[in-house]
């Protein structure tokens, strides 16, 4: 395999106000909608979409979105809808929605039919993501009771794969769901099935998901590369001990990236917004974090996970430049020191996929597609080739139908000559 390289839009909000974090408890949840405008909902969308386009233009393997309720920090309550667009606009590059959060959906069979749609209007493109769900989104956006959140996901996981895979209708007789009939049309073009990432902050028990199902785990997180380590480390160690092959392929992470000139002129472009990002994004109270019975017994015996937070949330409303880099939660600078820097985190965390975040807070479209078009050319040719031990192995990435459908090129609405 090559190292893949998704350019990832969390989509937030840009014009909240310079008092936001001392006049709003979050950014999640109860954030007052009276800072929504639709109106610049409107460019702020296309805007977004746009970039995301030009990132397959530019060369980059995937493009991302994922999903999120009631917030500033990504508008994206239905990823789905965007990835649509995209699968209309693009003809190359994989769409990874990472992901549907499965236990809010009732019932389940929805993300199946959804995501199939997906993969064949996209010709076989899809990468699928099945979070678990943000307690925010979870538990206080959608109302799920948090102890119960893994049993009901672990439910709408069995069904949406049985309905991809079964060939004719049967019934459904879970503990959530009850379905007389289970008949997913369309069937993705990929089989079995698209390939499948768990987004997960460090639970122990999406790390055995992942590993039992030899599905990718995707450690999102904005703590950084050099804290998160510990946290990679330790699902590596879940990985030997049960006896399956350590391809980078198993494992994926997202990094914020900002490339420049020189390293001077990437902390004089990009530093404001990156700030405008974890002082105003990331705010987020604490109750709506971690409310009781979301996290497993093993996940707080492991105590790591808690460490980590603590750090975080003690660091976001003070951060400098020099913190963000020095910490790896921004790899930021020339395109040699990003080369750098990206290849001692991608051989750290041994992984396969980057889920590369370009546009950050509220970053004008000119710095997102400069940083872009910089990685493009000048570092990712440098990184995909890191894991040739594992050249062979595409089992984490989508395979596209050769044969599939093409969008059309010619002006909207003139008529066809033959």
């Amino acid at each position: 395999m090559s190292v893949k390289f998704c350019w990832f839009n969390l989509m937030p909000w840009p014009h909240l106000p310079d008092s936001f974090r001392e006049e709003n408890r979050s950014v999640w949840v109860d954030i007052p909608s009276r800072l929504y405008d639709p109106e610049l909902g409107n460019q702020v969308y296309h805007q977004y979409m746009d970039q995301l386009e030009y990132a397959e233009s530019l060369g980059f393997d995937g493009m991302g979105v994922n999903e999120h309720h009631q917030n500033g920090y990504g508008l994206m309550p239905s990823p789905n809808l965007i990835a649509a667009g995209l699968a209309r606009r693009t003809s190359r590059a994989a769409i990874c929605v990472i992901g549907n959060s499965i236990a809010l959906y009732n019932p389940p069979i929805r993300v199946a039919e959804e995501f199939a749609m997906l993969d064949v209007i996209s010709g076989g493109r899809l990468v699928a993501g099945f979070p678990v769900g943000s307690p925010m989104d979870t538990n206080f956006c959608y109302g799920q009771i948090p102890a119960l959140t893994r049993d009901k996901y672990a439910e709408a996981h069995e069904m949406i794969m049985r309905a991809w895979q079964e060939e004719e209708p049967f019934a459904f007789d879970g503990k959530y769901n009850q379905l007389r009939y289970v008949n997913c049309w369309p069937k993705p073009i990929q089989k079995p099935h698209p390939p499948i990432y768990i987004p997960g902050g460090g639970s122990i028990e999406t790390w055995d998901f992942c590993v039992e199902h030899d599905y990718n785990y995707a450690y999102l997180s904005f703590g950084g590369f050099v804290a998160g380590k510990a946290l990679m480390d330790g699902y590596w160690e879940r990985v030997a001990a049960s006896g399956k092959d350590e391809s980078p392929g198993r494992a994926s992470f997202a990094q914020i990236i900002c490339v420049a000139e020189s390293d001077e002129e990437a902390e004089e472009l990009y530093a404001d917004h990156l700030l405008y990002f974890y002082n105003r994004c990331l705010h987020v109270f604490p109750g709506f974090s971690d409310p009781p019975g979301y996290r497993t017994i093993k996940t707080i015996k492991a105590g790591k996970l808690d460490q980590l937070r603590a750090q975080a949330q003690a660091q976001f409303a003070s951060l400098t430049w020099k913190d963000l880099i020095e910490s790896g939660m921004v790899i930021a600078g020339s395109p040699e020191t990003v080369r750098e820097r990206c290849e001692h985190m991608i051989q750290t965390l041994r992984v396969g996929t980057v889920f590369a975040l370009f546009h950050m807070g509220d970053m004008p479209d000119w710095k997102v597609r400069k940083s872009s078009r910089l990685f493009a050319e000048k570092v990712m040719p440098q990184l995909q080739g890191l894991w040739p031990e594992y050249a062979d192995d595409e089992r984490w990435w989508c395979h596209p139908y050769a044969d599939r459908v093409q969008p059309e090129t010619r002006t909207p609405g003139a008529e066809r000559t033959a």
